[in-house]
């Protein structure tokens, strides 16, 4: 009975989990919006109207302030939209860079910033994630004959690579079932696999454990009705 009621629990919460966790990353970044700019439009939407003759008893009334914070929400929208576009032109980045510029400068904020910012882009930045996580690959660590997984994030140090002289990748390799966190490690070409999946059937793999595995790719036909069934070979 308690092994029955085990597995029907996990396996609820199995379902259950990610619709949740979906669930309330949207209510934070709808309160988040609400709070921090939505309300603020709304407070200059109700002394605008003031200042064109409203009254305060009309403000107060119930469809009045349902409509003021639709239309704060609306607009704090707009607001993230604008500066999106706005930072996607050069001068927008120009503008951006003094602004970062002015915040590296400041005592307390350069002791945050930074990595508040590496963990937005990567979350956020869609440009950013593919350069950082260029390509998954498989190599032996941490000692030969066992096999993980990793994100190859550059080409190594210089350094090292002239001193080998080969071509070397530096290779993220994640932990599990928190993949933000791992071991960098400098790796030569030769020895990785390139396992052709993408980064989020990796993320996948990993946070489950190796439960959730990639879905095989599908064979290529050849001429004659052939099917290629080469196996993966490490990258040279």
């Amino acid at each position: 009975m308690a092994g029955r009621f085990k597995t029907y629990f996990l396996r609820g919460l199995a379902v259950l989990l990610p619709t949740v966790v979906a669930i309330g990353i949207l209510v934070w970044a709808f309160s988040f919006v609400n709070d921090n700019i939505s309300g603020h439009i709304k407070g200059w939407l109700e002394t605008l109207i003031i200042w064109a003759g409203g009254s305060k008893e009309e403000l107060a009334k119930d469809w009045i302030q349902n409509a003021l914070t639709a239309a704060g929400f609306l607009l704090a929208l707009v607001a993230v939209l604008i500066v999106g576009a706005l930072l996607a032109t050069v001068v927008g980045k120009t503008l951006w860079r003094m602004v970062e510029k002015f915040i590296m400068n400041t005592p307390l904020l350069r002791s945050i910033y930074p990595s508040v910012k590496q963990v937005t882009d990567f979350l956020l930045t869609e440009e950013d994630q593919k350069r950082l996580f260029k390509r998954v690959v498989a190599i032996e660590y941490p000692r030969d004959g066992i096999w993980s997984i990793g994100f190859v994030t550059g080409s190594g140090l210089t350094k090292v690579a002239d001193n080998l002289n080969q071509e070397l990748f530096t290779v993220l390799v994640p932990t599990s079932p928190t993949p933000f966190t791992g071991f960098v490690v400098m790796v030569p070409k030769k020895n990785t696999i390139d396992l052709g999946i993408t980064v989020e059937e990796a993320f996948r793999f990993i946070v489950t454990g190796g439960v959730v595995t990639p879905a095989p790719p599908r064979p290529v036909p050849l001429p004659h009705g052939q099917i290629n069934n080469t196996k993966q070979e490490p990258v040279s």
